[in-house]
């Protein structure tokens, strides 16, 4: 291919912000591909047709009935446009199956937190089509160089394309979080229509059971994930998850790119849902939101008072029993929490009830909320984020952009994002944050109370602040590397 000709990709997941979004992947699919289309890219998205999803995007049109698929319920492939700006839109093919989608809850889990009993079927769809889509068994003329799989929700086009025997498109799999493998019982290779020869240890059997992100980090050509830090944590038996293994046998196949963030839709000085705008040479706005995020929150409205903000999936992953643990503690530095967050009814409940028991220092809102998420990173003055492992992370991006401090586990994306503030590195003028280790209670309450000290000095917080909202986390040079992965995998073919 020459340089100059366009790539085709065709980008393969199962959530897109706006229309759909659970976490970090639904801004990844969305930022990820524009930034690409930026490119010059010839970039189309597949997504199952959930309710969010037919409802958001527009202008669409059936180009295709999927009425014989062997193993699948029938299914109406549509064509459209999801806006994700005034401006800016990307082309994207819905999976309209409502026997499969259509359906109260989330995309993987019902409404009581159980996982969907047929997320095998669903998702195996959804691969199923991604590799008919790439493959000269597609009925579109449109045909992508490059099938880019995302999770384990689309680890099995690798797999249906490997045993493809005609012309197909390059694979690459993206590792989003090693820990959602997508494990499904042994008989599923028959139910979704694979070989029996492929449940071996080399294809899609784990363990004794069949994994969908197996399927990918085996089949594909080219492995990614989102830090380089997290590339080798998840050859270690700590954060492998069962896969160190197999990782590190196909490390030369495996690359970590930092995650960009959309640097239009998170900018303090032009962000729509703040209560003022300020910039890096106008720090001043930030203290209004401060405050219209205490009276939102129903916290004392206190500018010397440090707010320390968490938006999160709550889980043992990113950290919240920690949280719940260290809540008392800092209540008395003094210092006040808000909290956004959902995924867990118990330790929701325990968030609830801390907000009950000191109700002018924490604060907490469950579910999603986009308007309080950009409040929050506008108006706190500290990000907490006591993950465990992290592969990349967003929010440590978004509260640097915004001027306010993270303070994180010194892991995974967290570790390549955010410099630890040492009198050297604020010599330097590097200082963003403040990194903490190892992911103990005692660890993280230290990392706090010298948050909280270096808060008091305001000429050295304010070059702090300056030093992470000078750092570029634009998505361009990320869009670059798998640019440049797409094509080295089609010129070696």
């Amino acid at each position: 291919m020459e340089r100059t000709q366009k790539l085709r990709v065709l980008f393969i997941t199962p959530e897109i912000y706006p229309a759909c979004k659970t976490g970090g992947l639904g801004d990844v699919s969305a930022a990820l591909p524009m930034a690409l289309q930026h490119l010059q890219t010839d970039i189309k998205i597949l997504l199952p047709g959930y309710p969010s999803v037919l409802q958001g995007v527009k202008y669409k049109k059936a180009v295709h009935e999927f009425n014989d698929l062997q193993h699948f319920p029938p299914a109406t492939l549509l064509s459209g446009k999801l806006a994700l700006s005034k401006t800016e839109s990307l082309p994207v093919f819905v999976i309209d199956c409502p026997g499969l989608y259509v359906r109260e809850g989330g995309p993987y889990l019902d409404a009581q937190g159980r996982d969907w009993p047929d997320n095998s079927l669903r998702f195996g769809l959804l691969s199923k089509i991604g590799a008919i889509l790439s493959s000269d068994a597609s009925p579109l003329k449109w045909r992508p160089d490059i099938a880019h799989c995302n999770d384990w929700q689309s680890g099995l086009t690798p797999a249906y394309l490997h045993f493809h025997p005609g012309q197909k498109a390059a694979t690459v799999m993206t590792i989003h979080n090693l820990a959602f493998q997508g494990v499904f019982a042994p008989g599923t290779v028959i139910q979704l229509g694979l070989p029996p020869s492929s449940f071996n240890i080399e294809g899609v059997e784990y363990y004794g059971n069949v994994s969908f992100l197996k399927a990918g980090v085996y089949y594909a050509e080219h492995i990614t994930t989102v830090s380089p830090n997290y590339v080798q944590e998840i050859q270690s038996e700590t954060l492998g998850f069962g896969m160190q293994g197999l990782l590190t046998t196909r490390n030369d196949k495996l690359t970590g790119i930092v995650n960009g963030i959309d640097t239009d839709k998170w900018n303090p000085e032009t962000d729509t849902y703040l209560a003022k705008n300020y910039s890096r040479e106008k720090l001043s706005g930030k203290i209004v939101n401060k405050k219209a995020l205490q009276q939102y929150m129903g916290l004392d409205i206190d500018d010397d008072i440090p707010l320390l903000g968490v938006i999160s999936r709550l889980s043992y992953q990113k950290g919240t029993d920690l949280l719940i643990q260290i809540a008392p503690e800092l209540v008395k530095l003094p210092a006040q929490l808000v909290i956004l967050g959902s995924n867990h009814i118990e330790l929701e409940q325990q968030l609830i009830l801390l907000a009950k028991m000191y109700p002018h220092a924490i604060a907490v809102q469950t579910g999603f909320d986009e308007a309080l998420s950009h409040l929050i990173e506008a108006g706190a003055d500290c990000f907490l984020m006591p993950s465990r492992f992290e592969p990349c992370g967003l929010n440590q991006m978004y509260s640097q952009h915004y001027g306010t401090l993270p303070i994180v586990h010194a892991t995974g994306g967290l570790l390549d994002t955010v410099v630890n503030y040492t009198p050297s590195s604020l010599t330097k003028g590097t200082a963003s944050g403040f990194l903490f280790h190892p992911i103990t209670v005692g660890s993280l309450l230290k990392a706090i109370q010298f948050a909280i000290d270096t808060y008091q000095n305001k000429k050295t917080w304010r070059k702090l602040q300056r030093n992470a909202m000078s750092k570029d986390f634009s998505w361009q040079a990320s869009a670059i590397a798998y640019q440049e992965i797409y094509r080295s995998l089609i010129h070696s073919t």
